[in-house]
Formats: C-alpha cells, structure tokens, sequence
C-alpha cells in the first residue's frame, strides 16, 4: 500500500494534464489512467468516494508507488495513455485484446487496374475501400465485384506472364487484358463502374447502365444490350438486399453490453450506405465495469492511429466525449461527430448491433460455461492434483519431411489464447523424423520458459503417442523442469474421432475416455486446434519454397536478369543444366556473375 502520508503525496503533484501509472512493489504496472487535473484525479483515489468502487479498492491495496507524466494537453494525455494501455497491458484497465489491422479492398493505378484483398499500410498508390470486419468479408464481395464488373483480380506477377486467357476469361469473370482481348476505354469502364459500387453509389451505376443498354438497342446491338441488361438485374438484386435507401456516407455504429463480469463491443461497418457487416470484441475488464465505461476505454484504444469515419453511433455517452471527438477530428483532419441519439435506418443500426452484441456476449458466457465444465471434467478424468489455468499442446506438420513445421497452441479457463501461439521452423533434422522435429521444438519453447520469458503450462499435451510421450519427457528432464503432467494425444483405431489414446507420464498403458466425455472432448478441441495451426504455417512455408527461385538467392541477379536467363536458356531447369560460358551469352550475365550463378546452382553436387 502507498504511504500512510497520502495527502502529502496528492498536494505535491502538478495541476497540470498528464497520465500516472499505479505501481505494485514489484514496479509492475496496475493501472494507466489519464488526468485534465493530475492533483485532483490522483487524489480522488484516496477519498470515500474513490474507494467506493470494489475493483478501485482491491487496486489500491496493492499500490505502492505512483509514477507521474506530465503532458502539455488534455489531447496528449489521452494519446499516451493509450500508447501505455497497449504496450503494458495493465490489470485493471480495461484492454480491447484484438487490435490488428482491419482488410481493405485494394485498387491499383496499373494501366489495367486490378481488385486485390489487402491488410496492413497502405502507401501503394491506388484506391482503397473499407475497412472490412473481416477478411471473409472482404472475399465476399470480391467475389460479388468479380461477378458484376469484370476487373482483374490476379496478382502482377500472374498478370505479366500470361501468354493465353485464364480460366477467369472461360467464365465471363475476367475480359483478360493480359493478352489484350479488351481495349482500355471498355476496362476503365468497368473499373469505373467497380469504383461506383464501392463508394455506394449503386443507383447511379444502374442508371448509367440503362442508358448504354438503350442506345446499344437502338443500334441494333442486342448482344451488348443483353450484357447490360444482366448487369443491371444483378445489381438490383445486390441494392435489394445490402442497399439502405436515402442514407448513404460512411459511419460506424458500436453497441456496448456488460454482463456476468464480461463485456461485448460490437462494431458495423457501414459504408456508402451499405452495411459490410459486424465485427465483434470481448475486451478485458473488471467485475464492476459499466456500459459507458466500456466504451469510453474502447473508443481511443480501438480508432488512435486508425481510419476514423466522420459519424459514429454509440448505443451509450462516452464520458470523454468533447476529448475524444477532437482528438479523433485532429487526426483525421475532418470533423467527426460521436452520436448516442439516432432516428430512421440509423436507428435500426443501432439496434441491430446491440443486438449483435448481445446474441454475442451470450454465447461466449455459454461457452466459457460449458468450456469450465470441461477443465474440471479433465481434473477428474486424468487424476490430476488442481484444475489446469493453462494448455499447450504441440503438433508437427510436413509433407514427405518438406518444410516441417511444429506448432503450439495455447488454452486457458477462457478459450484460446492466440497471442501465445507459436509457431517454429525445423531445421537440421532427416527429413520426416517427427521425433527430431518435437523435441527441437519443445527445447526452443521450455528452454525460453527456463529462462524466465512466459508461463508455464499446467498440462502439455503432444500429437501422438509414446514415442512422442518420451520425447517431450526428455527434454523436460534434460532442462530440469518438474511438475507439469504430460500426456499424448494418439488417434485410435481407424483414426476416427472418439477412440483417441491417451499416454500419460508415468502410465504403462493408455487411457480411453468415452466418446462422450467432455474431458475427452476438450483435448480434442486442443488437439485439433494445434492441427489447424500447424498445417496452415507448414503450407505457408511450403508454398514461399516453391514459388522462391533459387536465382533470387543470388548475389547481382534482379528481377531482369532473372527473367532474362529463363528466356534465352528456356526455363530453370535449362539454366541449372547450362555450363558457364552458355550463362555468360545471356545479355546482361557478365563471366565472373556467369561463374557465381554456375558456383551457387551447382553447390549441392559437391
């Protein structure tokens, strides 16, 4: 706890604004907060009135420090508050977990522009749309864009090398510019018209389409008044179902509900009038949080340092409204207004996602209800001393031992935990010794957890059997770590789900659960899980392989050097096959690069 002499501490601080950091004796940070007034917040803290709250007085007895930062604005304060929230991860705060970035749709300034899915900064030049709650999202309506405007989706890189149309061309998804089947007046028009439907401006995309559809019957052109009178009951039948009439622009609407000590954010996105649809958030927070609360904590945590549209509709006030407005408008270099009133289709916005939020928040209570039963089914099944707080289980994934992969997932009392995932490349073992790719893996994981760095778990579990089982013995015994009860996790008979193994450390034969156990059905969950995760990254990896030319990996060979040996000796193969004076012919490949590629290329044969 502070010093008794409180009122001392409280009269020294500055009346300026600022943000202070409450600190446990350990110099572990509690609790980031904000202040118009630093003397006046702080001291609020040690009044009746301040330990009313359950959380604040918990807090409080932990306290015994106070850090200080003294800024020049209110503004200022609300930006490194924000800033230190993020990075520290304070208990008592209330911490918004998801903060990645939100997918766009891309459009290119290419002569013939192409329609791509992107996530992270946008500093290629181009246009772009969104943002999208969901990377589903965003392919959703690619997919919708592809099938009323003919824009190229492909990469560049597929683009430049086209010698014949794509398969996209055979079914009318394309109008292949790479083998200059259309001209570009014709695809700017559809770029155009792309364009239009993004910004939400529909009705004038039809409305132009009907008048082109007119005056190609009145030349008598009935196939291309055709195309446009498809298009245009596509689109109809589009504006029928996503368009809301009379209210265009661009505006985010966010629902906020509490209950049972958990929290939902809810967030629509509408755009160009069109609602792209919801994402939802579970931010951390404490047992007494309020509605308005949530959302006051939310707002800078989830739009600082992010595209913020002008309007934006809460279902309560943030109690920093003024603040959070003009900071938001600095920003973004416009006005922006947070709404909590709302009549017309806004209104029905605003419904809509609370009740998002709640559907939602009820679930997950639901499923960390029936995921609790699960723990404490597993404690009961496996003999286990407490209830596991914390899970991982490992998995290898590779094809033939190419690009081997192991993964680890991570569950607690509450579900996934995926900022603890990891994911590790294996190297230096045969190829497909799985037994050699678990234990590099868990050497590198416990090794770090020896060292001080994360948690360790309660249970490991590992994909697999008693080979598996000794491995992961092994290394826990070679890096003296004790206490964590391991289990592997192999699939039974037929390798259908239900029949699975279990070889638990220190057991001489495996436990079968009934199919119907939830301890059973929870280790399934982690298993697979663990699956999902490792494969996806074994196939990232996989494909960045095959698609990497070994040229690349050449010190001087660029890209038109590269594509300048592929053509004039005829392929990778043919390079790999040529001697050296047959590479040093190629324009551009002088005799000492000629001997570095033939030296880099052949280096495995010696």
């Amino acid at each position: 706890m502070l010093s008794a002499d409180s009122q001392s501490f409280v009269s020294s601080l500055p009346t300026a604004s600022g943000v202070y950091r409450m600190l446990n004796e350990k110099g572990e940070v509690l609790y980031v907060g904000k202040a118009r007034n630093l003397r006046k917040r702080v001291g609020s803290y040690f009044g009746a009135r301040g330990l009313a709250s359950t959380k604040i007085a918990v807090m409080m007895q932990q306290v015994a420090d106070i850090a200080i930062t003294v800024t020049h604005t209110e503004d200022e304060a609300l930006l490194l508050e924000n800033n230190l929230i993020k990075s520290l991860r304070p208990r008592y705060n209330i911490v918004l977990r998801d903060d990645k970035s939100y997918p766009y749709i891309y459009l290119s300034a290419h002569r013939f522009p192409r329609l791509g899915f992107h996530r992270g900064a946008r500093k290629a030049g181009g246009r772009y749309f969104g943002p999208y709650p969901s990377a589903s999202a965003v392919r959703e309506t690619l997919n919708l864009l592809q099938k009323l405007f003919p824009v190229r989706q492909c990469e560049d890189s597929f683009y430049r090398h086209r010698t014949r149309p794509c398969l996209q061309y055979q079914i009318k998804r394309c109008t292949a510019p790479c083998v200059g089947l259309v001209d570009e007046e014709r695809y700017q028009e559809d770029v155009r018209h792309a364009e239009m439907f993004l910004e939400g401006r529909t009705q004038a995309v039809v409305d132009e389409l009907v008048t082109r559809m007119e005056q190609a019957a009145e030349r008598l052109d009935y196939e291309t008044a055709g195309r446009y009178r498809d298009r245009i009951a596509a689109l109809k039948r589009v504006q029928e179902r996503q368009y809301i009439s009379g209210e265009g622009g661009d505006a985010d609407v966010l629902a906020a509900v509490v209950k049972k000590g958990r929290a939902c954010v809810a967030v629509s996105f509408i755009r160009g009038g069109r609602n792209l649809g919801t994402k939802n958030f579970f931010p951390t927070t404490g047992a007494d949080a309020g509605t308005s609360e949530v959302l006051t904590a939310f707002l800078p945590q989830y739009y600082l340092g992010k595209s913020v549209p002008a309007d934006i509709y809460l279902n309560q006030r943030a109690a920093d409204k003024p603040l959070l407005e003009r900071t938001f408008g600095e920003q973004t270099g416009r006005k922006v207004t947070l709404h909590t009133g709302a009549r017309g289709a806004r209104r029905r916005w605003l419904q809509m996602t609370q009740t998002n939020a709640e559907d939602a928040l009820r679930r997950l209570l639901i499923s960390q209800s029936n995921l609790a039963q699960r723990f404490e089914a597993l404690q009961q099944a496996l003999a286990l001393d407490a209830v596991p707080e914390r899970m991982e289980c490992f998995d290898i994934s590779h094809t033939f031992g190419e690009a081997t992969i192991a993964a680890c997932v991570v569950f607690d009392r509450d579900g996934p935990v995926k900022s603890d995932y990891r994911r590790f490349n294996i190297r230096d073992i045969q190829p497909g010794d799985d037994y050699g790719a678990l234990t590099q893996a868990l050497m590198r994981r416990f090794r770090r957890l020896k060292d001080g760095e994360g948690k360790l778990p309660d249970l490991l579990l590992v994909d697999g059997g008693k080979g598996q089982l000794s491995c992961a013995e092994q290394v826990l015994a070679e890096l003296q770590i004790g206490g964590v009860p391991l289990i592997g996790v192999a699939k039974g008979r037929g390798r259908k789900p239900g029949k699975e193994q279990l070889f638990l450390s220190g057991h001489a034969r495996p436990t079968i659960l009934s199919p119907d156990s939830p301890a059973l059905h929870l280790i399934q969950q982690v298993r697979d899980e663990a699956h999902r995760f490792a494969i996806t990254g074994h196939r990232q990896r996989r494909a960045k392989t095959r698609t990497t030319s070994a040229l690349e990996q050449i010190a001087g060979i660029g890209d038109k050097r590269r594509q300048a040996l592929l053509k004039n000796l005829g392929g990778m193969q043919e390079v790999a096959r040529a001697g050296v004076e047959d590479l040093a012919r190629v324009p551009g490949i002088s005799p000492a690069l000629a001997r570095r590629i033939y030296d880099a290329l052949h280096e495995q044969d010696h």
